[in-house]
Protein backbone atom coordinates (compact mmCIF):
# COMPACT_ATOMS: atom_id res chain seq x y z
CA UNK A 1 0.00 0.00 0.00
CA UNK A 2 2.24 2.59 -1.06
CA UNK A 3 0.89 6.43 -2.25
CA UNK A 4 4.05 7.58 -4.55
CA UNK A 5 3.48 10.71 -5.99
CA UNK A 6 -0.12 11.14 -4.28
CA UNK A 7 -1.36 14.38 -2.75
CA UNK A 8 -3.46 13.93 0.38
CA UNK A 9 -4.97 16.99 1.94
CA UNK A 10 -6.43 16.14 5.59
CA UNK A 11 -8.43 18.85 7.42
CA UNK A 12 -8.12 18.75 11.08
CA UNK A 13 -4.52 17.67 10.80
CA UNK A 14 -2.74 19.23 13.79
CA UNK A 15 -3.37 16.27 16.41
CA UNK A 16 -5.38 13.08 16.50
CA UNK A 17 -6.49 11.05 13.69
CA UNK A 18 -5.49 13.68 11.26
CA UNK A 19 -1.98 13.96 12.30
CA UNK A 20 -1.54 10.13 12.32
CA UNK A 21 -2.84 10.01 9.05
CA UNK A 22 -0.39 12.70 7.60
CA UNK A 23 2.36 10.64 8.92
CA UNK A 24 1.22 7.34 7.97
CA UNK A 25 0.71 8.87 4.32
CA UNK A 26 4.10 10.18 4.21
CA UNK A 27 5.42 7.48 5.20
CA UNK A 28 4.49 6.08 2.07
CA UNK A 29 5.62 8.18 0.20
CA UNK A 30 2.41 10.58 0.08
CA UNK A 31 2.62 14.29 -0.05
CA UNK A 32 0.76 15.89 2.47
CA UNK A 33 -1.27 18.79 2.97
CA UNK A 34 -1.54 19.87 6.33
CA UNK A 35 -4.57 21.93 7.64
CA UNK A 36 -5.53 23.26 10.60
CA UNK A 37 -7.34 26.48 12.61
CA UNK A 38 -4.31 25.94 15.44
CA UNK A 39 -1.00 26.96 13.69
CA UNK A 40 1.58 25.79 16.09
CA UNK A 41 -0.28 21.98 16.06
CA UNK A 42 -0.31 21.94 12.29
CA UNK A 43 3.56 23.30 12.23
CA UNK A 44 4.10 20.43 14.26
CA UNK A 45 2.29 18.06 11.95
CA UNK A 46 4.16 19.44 8.92
CA UNK A 47 7.52 18.66 11.28
CA UNK A 48 6.56 15.09 11.83
CA UNK A 49 5.63 14.64 7.88
CA UNK A 50 8.86 15.71 7.19
CA UNK A 51 10.88 12.85 9.75
CA UNK A 52 8.83 11.07 8.06
CA UNK A 53 10.61 11.44 4.93
CA UNK A 54 7.63 13.12 2.96
CA UNK A 55 6.79 16.22 1.48
CA UNK A 56 4.51 19.08 2.42
CA UNK A 57 2.94 21.75 2.79
CA UNK A 58 0.12 23.55 6.50
CA UNK A 59 -2.10 25.66 4.93
CA UNK A 60 -4.53 27.49 7.92
CA UNK A 61 -7.94 26.60 7.33
CA UNK A 62 -11.50 27.67 9.62
CA UNK A 63 -13.42 24.59 8.70
CA UNK A 64 -16.48 27.37 9.58
CA UNK A 65 -14.96 29.49 6.29
CA UNK A 66 -15.91 29.34 2.78
CA UNK A 67 -13.72 31.39 1.73
CA UNK A 68 -10.63 29.37 3.14
CA UNK A 69 -11.87 25.60 2.41
CA UNK A 70 -11.75 27.05 -1.03
CA UNK A 71 -8.53 28.28 -0.45
CA UNK A 72 -7.19 25.07 0.63
CA UNK A 73 -8.04 23.60 -2.22
CA UNK A 74 -6.43 25.87 -4.43
CA UNK A 75 -3.19 25.85 -2.53
CA UNK A 76 -3.20 22.51 -2.60
CA UNK A 77 -3.22 22.14 -6.45
CA UNK A 78 -1.17 24.88 -7.12
CA UNK A 79 1.53 23.63 -4.73
CA UNK A 80 1.44 19.58 -6.00
CA UNK A 81 -0.86 20.39 -9.21
CA UNK A 82 -3.55 18.16 -8.01
CA UNK A 83 -5.44 16.18 -5.08
CA UNK A 84 -5.77 12.58 -5.14
CA UNK A 85 -7.28 11.93 -1.76
CA UNK A 86 -9.11 14.09 0.42
CA UNK A 87 -9.70 13.16 4.20
CA UNK A 88 -12.60 14.97 5.68
CA UNK A 89 -11.52 14.75 9.17
CA UNK A 90 -11.77 17.90 11.13
CA UNK A 91 -14.25 17.89 13.96
CA UNK A 92 -15.59 19.03 16.75
CA UNK A 93 -18.23 17.83 20.21
CA UNK A 94 -20.12 19.62 22.73
CA UNK A 95 -17.69 19.53 25.10
CA UNK A 96 -14.91 21.70 23.44
CA UNK A 97 -18.11 24.74 23.70
CA UNK A 98 -19.84 23.97 26.60
CA UNK A 99 -20.83 21.35 29.66
CA UNK A 100 -24.80 22.30 29.05
CA UNK A 101 -24.93 19.85 26.30
CA UNK A 102 -28.25 17.98 26.65
CA UNK A 103 -30.21 18.54 23.84
CA UNK A 104 -33.07 20.59 26.08
CA UNK A 105 -29.92 22.89 26.96
CA UNK A 106 -27.79 23.39 23.79
CA UNK A 107 -27.43 27.16 23.02
CA UNK A 108 -28.21 27.69 19.03
CA UNK A 109 -24.80 29.43 18.72
CA UNK A 110 -22.99 25.83 19.62
CA UNK A 111 -25.22 23.67 17.45
CA UNK A 112 -24.96 26.05 14.30
CA UNK A 113 -20.83 25.53 15.29
CA UNK A 114 -20.65 21.96 15.48
CA UNK A 115 -23.13 21.83 12.05
CA UNK A 116 -21.01 24.07 10.37
CA UNK A 117 -17.81 21.91 10.87
CA UNK A 118 -19.06 18.65 11.16
CA UNK A 119 -21.18 18.71 8.17
CA UNK A 120 -21.30 21.72 6.19
CA UNK A 121 -17.62 21.32 5.84
CA UNK A 122 -17.78 17.89 5.21
CA UNK A 123 -19.34 19.04 1.79
CA UNK A 124 -17.65 22.08 1.01
CA UNK A 125 -14.10 20.16 1.11
CA UNK A 126 -15.50 17.81 -1.24
CA UNK A 127 -17.31 20.38 -3.74
CA UNK A 128 -14.06 22.48 -4.17
CA UNK A 129 -11.39 19.13 -4.12
CA UNK A 130 -14.07 17.75 -6.88
CA UNK A 131 -12.09 19.68 -9.88
CA UNK A 132 -8.88 18.89 -8.75
CA UNK A 133 -9.57 15.11 -7.86
CA UNK A 134 -11.11 14.94 -11.58
CA UNK A 135 -7.98 16.51 -13.24
CA UNK A 136 -5.71 13.92 -11.17
CA UNK A 137 -8.46 11.18 -13.01
CA UNK A 138 -9.68 10.39 -9.80
CA UNK A 139 -9.04 9.79 -6.31
CA UNK A 140 -10.57 9.01 -2.72
CA UNK A 141 -12.75 10.94 -0.23
CA UNK A 142 -12.64 9.81 3.12
CA UNK A 143 -15.33 11.30 5.66
CA UNK A 144 -14.87 11.37 9.18
CA UNK A 145 -18.52 9.70 10.72
CA UNK A 146 -18.23 8.18 14.25
CA UNK A 147 -19.83 5.52 16.13
CA UNK A 148 -21.73 8.30 17.30
CA UNK A 149 -23.61 8.44 14.03
CA UNK A 150 -25.14 4.83 14.33
CA UNK A 151 -25.69 5.23 18.44
CA UNK A 152 -26.49 7.81 20.72
CA UNK A 153 -24.37 9.18 23.10
CA UNK A 154 -24.97 11.14 26.13
CA UNK A 155 -24.70 15.14 26.04
CA UNK A 156 -23.89 14.64 22.00
CA UNK A 157 -27.28 15.90 19.94
CA UNK A 158 -25.43 18.22 17.75
CA UNK A 159 -22.44 15.51 17.30
CA UNK A 160 -24.62 12.56 16.64
CA UNK A 161 -26.87 14.25 14.05
CA UNK A 162 -23.83 15.65 12.10
CA UNK A 163 -22.09 12.32 12.00
CA UNK A 164 -25.18 10.53 11.08
CA UNK A 165 -25.64 13.32 8.00
CA UNK A 166 -22.24 12.56 7.09
CA UNK A 167 -23.13 8.83 6.53
CA UNK A 168 -25.70 9.52 3.76
CA UNK A 169 -23.85 12.71 2.89
CA UNK A 170 -20.74 10.21 1.94
CA UNK A 171 -23.23 8.21 0.03
CA UNK A 172 -24.83 10.66 -1.72
CA UNK A 173 -21.22 11.54 -2.87
CA UNK A 174 -20.66 7.88 -3.90
CA UNK A 175 -23.33 8.27 -6.24
CA UNK A 176 -22.69 12.04 -7.41
CA UNK A 177 -19.00 11.44 -8.11
CA UNK A 178 -18.58 7.98 -9.45
CA UNK A 179 -18.16 9.13 -13.06
CA UNK A 180 -15.41 11.28 -12.13
CA UNK A 181 -13.90 8.09 -10.98
CA UNK A 182 -14.06 9.43 -7.38
CA UNK A 183 -14.65 6.94 -4.47
CA UNK A 184 -16.25 8.50 -1.24
CA UNK A 185 -15.92 6.18 2.00
CA UNK A 186 -16.72 6.87 5.83
CA UNK A 187 -15.15 6.20 8.95
CA UNK A 188 -16.74 5.22 12.11
CA UNK A 189 -14.54 5.25 14.53
CA UNK A 190 -15.69 4.45 19.18
CA UNK A 191 -13.74 6.40 21.26
CA UNK A 192 -10.20 6.70 20.09
CA UNK A 193 -7.45 8.85 22.67
CA UNK A 194 -7.20 12.49 21.27
CA UNK A 195 -7.58 15.65 22.30
CA UNK A 196 -11.17 16.18 21.55
CA UNK A 197 -11.67 12.65 23.68
CA UNK A 198 -9.58 13.99 25.99
CA UNK A 199 -11.89 17.23 26.51
CA UNK A 200 -15.16 15.16 27.11
CA UNK A 201 -13.54 13.25 30.09
CA UNK A 202 -11.81 16.11 31.65
CA UNK A 203 -15.08 18.40 31.03
CA UNK A 204 -17.29 15.32 33.77
CA UNK A 205 -17.70 15.91 37.34
CA UNK A 206 -16.81 11.92 37.30
CA UNK A 207 -13.95 11.69 35.29
CA UNK A 208 -12.95 7.85 36.30
CA UNK A 209 -16.47 6.98 35.45
CA UNK A 210 -16.62 8.42 31.93
CA UNK A 211 -13.25 7.05 31.27
CA UNK A 212 -14.99 3.47 32.07
CA UNK A 213 -17.70 4.30 30.11
CA UNK A 214 -15.86 5.27 26.97
CA UNK A 215 -14.17 2.08 26.65
CA UNK A 216 -16.98 -0.13 28.48
CA UNK A 217 -18.14 -1.00 25.63
CA UNK A 218 -14.89 -1.91 23.59
CA UNK A 219 -14.38 -5.49 23.31
CA UNK A 220 -10.81 -4.86 22.84
CA UNK A 221 -10.15 -3.25 26.04
CA UNK A 222 -8.70 0.12 25.49
CA UNK A 223 -9.26 3.36 23.72
CA UNK A 224 -8.43 3.46 20.16
CA UNK A 225 -5.44 4.63 18.97
CA UNK A 226 -5.06 7.45 16.10
CA UNK A 227 -2.51 5.09 14.48
CA UNK A 228 -5.40 2.62 14.26
CA UNK A 229 -7.51 4.71 12.54
CA UNK A 230 -4.82 6.54 10.65
CA UNK A 231 -4.90 2.73 8.84
CA UNK A 232 -8.24 2.25 7.85
CA UNK A 233 -7.79 6.00 6.46
CA UNK A 234 -5.22 5.12 4.27
CA UNK A 235 -6.23 1.53 3.54
CA UNK A 236 -9.53 3.16 1.84
CA UNK A 237 -7.58 6.00 0.23
CA UNK A 238 -5.65 3.18 -1.39
CA UNK A 239 -6.08 1.13 -4.71
CA UNK A 240 -6.32 -1.84 -2.28
CA UNK A 241 -9.78 -0.32 -1.68
CA UNK A 242 -10.86 0.37 -5.22
CA UNK A 243 -14.22 -2.03 -5.36
CA UNK A 244 -15.19 0.11 -1.60
CA UNK A 245 -17.36 2.92 -2.24
CA UNK A 246 -20.04 4.31 -0.33
CA UNK A 247 -19.95 2.91 2.60
CA UNK A 248 -19.41 3.59 6.47
CA UNK A 249 -16.48 1.25 8.19
CA UNK A 250 -16.78 0.58 11.71
CA UNK A 251 -13.28 1.00 13.61
CA UNK A 252 -14.97 0.68 17.04
CA UNK A 253 -13.11 -1.93 19.20
CA UNK A 254 -15.91 -4.43 19.22
CA UNK A 255 -18.44 -1.82 20.51
CA UNK A 256 -21.62 -2.41 18.28
CA UNK A 257 -21.36 -6.18 18.34
CA UNK A 258 -23.10 -6.58 21.84
CA UNK A 259 -25.47 -4.30 23.49
CA UNK A 260 -23.73 -3.45 27.33
CA UNK A 261 -20.83 -1.98 29.36
CA UNK A 262 -18.39 -3.68 31.20
CA UNK A 263 -17.14 -1.42 34.01
CA UNK A 264 -14.33 -2.86 35.61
Amino acid sequence: MQFDGKVFVITGSGDGIGRATAVEAARRGARIVVSDIDDAAGAETLRQVEAAGGEGIYVHADMRSRADIAALMEAAAERFGKIDVLHNNAGVHETNFTTQTATQDLSEDVWDTILAINLTAVWLCAKHALPHLRAAGGGAIVNAASVGGLIAYPMSPAYAATKAAVINLTKAMALDFWPDKVRANAICPAAVETAMTRRYWEAADDKEAIQKALIGSHLVRRLGQPEDVAHLVCFLASDEAAFINGTAVLIDGGSLAWRGTIMD
